[in-house]
């Protein structure tokens, strides 16, 4: 290994499971509207009526997935208990993207950011989503134009969204966190105790292993070790 160049590792799978959690929580929340009625609950009068805080089911729904990697299929096998019909657009195949915009009932984001996926969701594709449609982000926050969704969210031209990540992390816009549609969390995806300490001793099994000289599990550069 030449002593100027510098291994790059990551820790891949370790995600995969505990990524999806978050993904899922966010998805339900959005479509029955359970952080909405937190917020609502003891704050503002009940009518407890047939037609308070109506949602959505999710059987028999389409669940569109953008990007489809490690995290993207293990989100799609999941929808399988939902009884949800998955569709999805990547770079490797899938339904085109304006098919997909146009009839998944919940869109869920797992694109890399790229300068070509920036603001990828931006205010023409909200106009071509359904009206009932849940968008969910726990990708990369700019691939979302979030004063664009702040707008789609308030004219109701989707039914809700959930965000995991932000355009500009840590700050949220703040159009958004005035609208009760929208479901925010700060960048939860790896946050568990199993997911957090597998990803510690894997970066240390990388580190170790590129010492000792050796090629690490998760190499990001292997041309640097040709």
């Amino acid at each position: 290994m030449h002593p100027t160049r510098r291994v790059v590792a990551n820790t891949p799978d370790v995600l995969t499971e505990g990524d999806r959690g978050p993904r899922w929580a966010l998805i339900l929340a959005c479509v029955r509207r359970i952080a909405e009625g937190d917020r609502f609950s003891g704050r503002k009068p009940m009518d407890l009526g047939p037609r308070m805080m109506l949602g959505h089911e999710l059987y028999g729904r389409t669940l569109g997935i953008v990007g489809y990697g490690r995290i993207g299929k293990a989100t799609a096998k999941r929808a399988e208990g939902f009884g949800m019909r998955v569709i999805h657009n990547s770079r490797s195949g899938g339904v085109p993207f304006e098919t997909l915009i146009a009839e998944s009932d919940v869109v869920s984001i797992h694109a890399p950011l790229t300068p070509e996926t920036k603001h990828l969701f931006n205010a023409d594709v909200f106009k071509n989503m359904k009206s009932t449609a849940v968008l969910v982000n726990t990708a990369r926050g700019p691939l979302v134009d979030e004063a664009a969704l702040a707008h789609a969210l308030r004219t109701n031209e989707i039914f809700a969204a959930g965000l995991d990540v932000f355009e500009r992390e840590p700050q949220v816009e703040k159009a958004l966190l005035d609208l009760d549609n929208v479901t925010i969390v700060p960048h939860l995806g790896s946050a568990t105790v199993q997911t957090r300490a597998a990803m510690g001793l894997f970066a240390v099994e990388n580190l170790l292993n590129g010492i000792a000289g050796h090629r690490p599990r998760a190499l990001v550069n292997p041309e640097v070790l040709t």
